[in-house]
């Protein structure tokens, strides 16, 4: 553990400035996070008051292909991005757990009481306790620890706040009590536990996976209980590109059937073929059936169908182009996922209020702003509402910002890189 003031003259001095770019991958934020660190340690040390400390840090994420398939235990492509949840922590002889975040009261968890309860559904505390209870399921060690808890990760643009606070946890716990041995597998498996059974969100396992890996992340859930896990180490600043998420600002209220819809389609005509999932199931299979599936089940299940068989392979081709080196490849695929999800999948507007269609206007004002052949934009996560997702040239990222907040107002487009490093020990 690190002397609070020790570390923050380290940090004041400069002697940190490397690793945190290393850490943010952009040079114009060093000056922003040392900032961020030092009121994080000196408000640690105002709550709390002890000087030795340890600091975390767990990144958000961004879907980047792989749109609603990880539900039918299909492949998605992820990333960590320079967005994140940090934590000063100082461990505790007893078994009680602390945490403030910024902004909020302190919530305090007994480890001798970990029952999930029905009235702390929904609220942090549910996931402190899940992810507590998460890592003794498993057989790892636990203890008390406090912690000041501040996070920069946006919240309601997609970028998984709630995943990058689980990681943050168990990333605490491995290192406090398990020297570090617990994979970032099992942190997310954790995690999506914690967000399941004691927060209450039906969530898969990639947003989760992404935040606790770090960098590009390619999952295949073809066996839910042990998914296939690669880290891509990809430099797409090297490449001269940034990620842009904007934030259409369309509302997600009343959304939940539109999202319910699309696992429950392509389900019943996983059904048809006497299957639980769409894993497995052709385009050659659909066609030799086509007629008995449209007339039951519709022609837009077909669609979402086509959709996921069709976007798996879109998956592997763009980690392909990834693992070659090949940005334009990759661009191609991005660009061909998210037509997909658009004219396929149809998440990107609800046909039950046709008058509001933010994302599809972001997407066509993408088209406008930014060369097709040099870029990539797309619908982000669920869809329907919220945000989408570009690949721009550094050289145009000043003018695209311009034009998307021209649309839909300032400070809502974001220009983030990618982060090669997920859960990890800062100091």
């Amino acid at each position: 553990m690190g002397n609070i003031a020790g570390l923050e003259k380290q940090i004041q001095s400069g002697k940190e400035d490397a690793r945190f770019l290393d850490i943010y991958a952009d040079e114009s934020m060093v000056e922003y996070q040392k900032e961020r660190y030092v009121k994080a340690l000196e408000k640690f040390k105002e709550i709390y008051g002890n000087e030795k400390v340890m600091v975390f840090s767990a990144p958000g994420r961004s879907e980047v292909m792989g749109n609603h398939t990880d539900h039918q235990q299909g492949e998605i492509l992820a990333a960590s991005v320079n967005l994140d949840a940090i934590a000063v922590v100082h461990p505790l002889k007893e078994r009680i757990v602390k945490v403030t975040s910024d902004g909020y009261k302190e919530i305090t968890v007994d480890l001798s009481n970990l029952k999930c309860l029905s009235g702390e559904k929904g609220g942090t505390k549910a996931l402190i306790k899940g992810v507590l209870k998460g890592f003794e399921y498993k057989g790892y060690k636990t203890g008390g620890f406090e912690a000041y808890v501040t996070s920069d990760v946006i919240i309601g643009a997609g970028l998984s706040s709630s995943a990058a606070f689980e990681t943050l946890l168990g990333t605490i716990l491995n290192y406090v009590y398990n020297k570090g041995t617990v994979s970032a597998t099992e942190i997310a498996i954790i995690g999506q536990f914690a967000e399941n059974v004691y927060f209450g969100k039906p969530c898969g396992l990639m947003d989760q996976m992404a935040c606790s890996v770090g960098n590009l992340v390619h999952v295949d859930f073809a066996d839910p209980d042990e998914p296939k896990v690669e880290k891509i180490d990809f430099d797409l600043a090297s490449h001269g590109y940034s990620l842009c998420i904007t934030d259409t600002k369309g509302s997600h209220a009343d959304l939940t059937d539109e999202y319910a819809a699309i696992p429950r389609e392509m389900k019943s005509i996983a059904g048809f073929f006497g299957r639980k999932v769409l894993l497995g199931i052709t385009v050659e299979d659909v066609m030799e059936n086509i007629v008995q599936l449209r007339s039951k089940y519709g022609d837009r299940a077909v669609l979402r169908t086509l959709h996921f068989i069709k976007e798996n392979e879109r998956v592997r081709e763009g980690v392909a182009a990834l693992k070659k080196n090949n940005m334009s490849k990759f661009l191609t695929e991005v660009r061909a996922s998210g037509r997909s999800s658009f004219e396929y999948l149809q998440n990107v507007y609800t046909p039950s209020d046709v008058t509001r269609q933010n994302v599809s206007l972001a997407l066509a004002f993408s088209d406008i702003a930014l060369n097709e052949n040099a870029s990539a934009f797309r619908v982000h996560g669920g869809g329907f509402a919220g945000t989408i997702q570009a690949f721009v040239k550094d050289k145009d990222v000043a003018k695209y910002k311009e034009t998307m907040e021209k649309v839909f107002g300032k400070k809502t487009c974001h220009v983030l890189k990618i982060r090669k490093y997920g859960g990890m020990q800062v100091f």
